[in-house]
């Protein structure tokens, strides 16, 4: 087995050529995993090297001690859109010029991640949230353990306008899509078992074992059979649902990044500024929670 890793070790990339298998792991787990442009960039660049090794038929994507990711780390929002003197993280709103160009880039990243040529295997637990929610959506084979908190929760503070919308309404269906959309809830994996969203879902200690398992089943395919059949796969998608997708999602995300707040709303950039990324989150959960009358035991936070 070789293996290698990013630069700054948040990124871990292991290759067992017998068994034609890499192995992705995200590897930063005091911030759950978080991500953000470098760190997603290395992500890009590992699966690009798995992507063109024809060696390799699957690519297993993981979380490093049992956390899959919490999507994008939000400690600087703007931080995305770049630098204003190359140094100082930009501390004012962008242009929207600036924030279509980025998110073109950055909404590349899931459109590729979408139609990636390997076999894709998600070993999903703890959270998946954000961008990692995306992530764990569009992985071929999916493995969840039941108490795997996951939705959207950054569309409380930025609209419900974000991540990858076709996606979203194809895999987890309208009614699914709207709810987690439009009230920012993270739920447990176990509430949502029986769509069958996700490949298999089992209990926590058992996700490793089971990823494992199913990447070993699937590398045992014929490798120009998968990447013949990953790209059917892609174009019946996209003629079925994902017309005009990469236009909609980063051009959505990009106009929703800019909102006006008004009186009663919450706005989590003002007030991380003037409370710390921590208190903001809190605030935000804060602003949010409505006592549930009817006691529902659907697992919504």
């Amino acid at each position: 087995m070789t293996s290698s890793s990013a630069a700054d070790g948040r990124v871990l990339f292991d290759v067992d050529p017998d068994r034609r298998i890499a192995t992705v792991t995200l590897n930063d787990p005091g911030r759950r995993n978080s991500y953000d442009a470098p760190m997603r960039d290395a992500l890009a660049r590992y699966l690009d090297d798995a992507a063109q090794d024809d060696d390799i038929t699957v690519v297993l994507l993981r979380g490093a001690d049992g956390v899959f990711s919490t999507g994008a780390d939000m400690n600087n929002a703007y931080g995305w859109y770049g630098k204003d003197d190359g140094d100082r993280p930009r501390k004012t709103r962008p242009s929207q010029r600036r924030r279509l160009t980025v998110d073109r880039k950055t909404f590349g990243f899931y459109h590729e991640f979408l139609g990636y040529p390997k076999v894709t295997v998600g070993e999903i637990s703890g959270y998946a949230l954000g961008g990692g929610f995306e992530m764990a959506l569009m992985t071929d084979i999916s493995v969840i353990a039941r108490d795997t908190r996951i939705g959207m929760p950054a569309t409380r503070f930025l609209g419900p306008a974000l991540g990858s919308l076709h996606m979203f309404f194809h895999r987890l269906g309208p009614v699914l899509a709207r709810r987690l959309l439009l009230t920012g809830d993270i739920v447990e994996a176990a509430s949502v078992e029986h769509l069958g969203v996700f490949t298999e879902t089992c209990e926590p200690g058992a996700v490793t074992a089971r990823a494992r398992y199913w990447a070993e089943k699937a590398a045992k395919m014929p490798a120009d059979g998968v990447v013949i059949a990953k790209e059917a796969f892609r174009l019946v998608e996209q003629s079925q649902a994902y017309q005009g997708e990469e236009v909609a999602s980063y051009l959505f995300h990009a106009f929703g990044t800019n909102l006006q707040f008004g009186p009663g709303e919450f706005n989590f950039v003002q007030t991380r500024a003037e409370h710390g990324t921590k208190e903001a989150f809190r605030l935000r959960d804060e602003h949010f929670h409505v006592p549930d009358p009817g006691g529902s035991a659907t697992g919504v936070h």
